[in-house]
């Protein structure tokens, strides 16, 4: 059964590259462009695992990972924040919220492939 990882972003740019690079994986990305979207998404799809932006417009990622903490039905989904600023505040605050990891933006495919890998169990697609 597919890994289901929803990918909260804002930039589309991103969102290619996240599914771009789990391709290869028994994986089935499901996106969202905002913390208001990704919530909606994260409570209808139950994901695996969710890739969450920080700067986002209409809902930022800080805010969607705090509701998403405080719901007992998706507080368990574990979340790797993307965020652009490495600097130490930015990842104490996140840290402090229960974030499983981060990735600091721009990343390698196989950056975000290794973290990944340590939430969730990738596998590769079955052959056709």
């Amino acid at each position: 059964m597919a890994i289901r990882i929803l990918s909260v972003d804002d930039s589309r740019t991103i969102r290619l590259i996240v599914t771009r690079s789990l391709k290869p994986y028994d994986c089935q990305v499901i996106e969202a462009s905002n913390g208001e979207e990704g919530l909606a998404a994260a409570a209808s799809e139950k994901p695996d695992l969710i890739l969450l932006d920080i700067s986002m417009p209409v809902m930022d990622g800080v805010t969607m990972l705090t509701r998403l903490k405080e719901d007992e039905g998706l507080k368990s989904i574990p979340v790797i924040m993307l965020t652009a600023e490495a600097g130490r505040d930015n990842v104490l605050q996140i840290a402090k919220l229960g974030v499983r990891d981060y990735l600091v933006k721009p990343f390698k495919d196989q950056q975000l492939i290794e973290k990944v890998g340590r939430v969730v169990t990738l596998a590769n697609k079955p052959a056709p």
